[in-house]
């Protein structure tokens, strides 16, 4: 769709801002809120065919103990692959890990001072490989990006950590199609 210009003294029609409104850029599409002293919390029925990529925030909230945060999606139960390169506060050389072929993504987040996930997650409900990008915030900080390995579409999602998270919002977010 172009964009259209308005200029001085034009008038704004109900139609007009229902047309932008609706083609926005990010969608909300849900919210989970971590309850009390859980190790994961499912996310389910967020993706759909309705949009291809989404976003997921999630901070707020506490864990017991400082852990990285894992992800599963619905269903799969192998052939998680991701590498997490990251920093120190303090400085030095940056330090990478990483998995293969693994049951999760071992670092998509954190759960420590806040439960803090920022990813975008690439055609998760498509029958393709499910891709992810984002940063890791929390202990140190990097830059996340991983697969699945299997052409499968899926709805939904797990988050869990080594200890439990007390609180904070999961939120989805729909990337519009054009």
């Amino acid at each position: 769709m172009a964009i259209k210009t308005f200029t001085t003294g034009e008038v704004l029609t109900a139609s007009d801002t229902n047309t932008y409104l609706a083609n926005s850029g990010l969608v909300f599409v849900s919210s989970t809120t971590i309850g009390t002293a859980v190790s994961s919390v499912a996310v389910a029925n967020c993706f759909t065919s309705t949009y291809t990529n989404y976003r997921i925030v999630a901070h707020g909230g506490v864990g017991s103990s400082l852990q990285a945060m894992s992800m599963t999606l619905t269903g799969a139960a192998t052939s998680y692959y991701q590498i997490l390169a990251y920093w120190a506060y303090a400085g030095g050389a940056a330090s990478s890990v990483g998995v293969s072929n693994a049951a999760q993504w071992n670092y998509i987040g954190e759960s420590g001072d806040s439960n803090t996930i920022d990813i975008d997650i690439l055609g998760p409900n498509t029958a393709k490989y499910t891709q992810f990008a984002g940063n890791y915030i929390g202990s140190v900080a990097g830059t996340i990006a991983g697969y699945h390995g299997v052409a499968s579409a899926f709805t939904g999602f797990t988050i869990a950590t080594g200890g439990t998270m007390t609180g904070g919002t999961i939120t989805v977010y729909g990337y519009r199609k054009a």
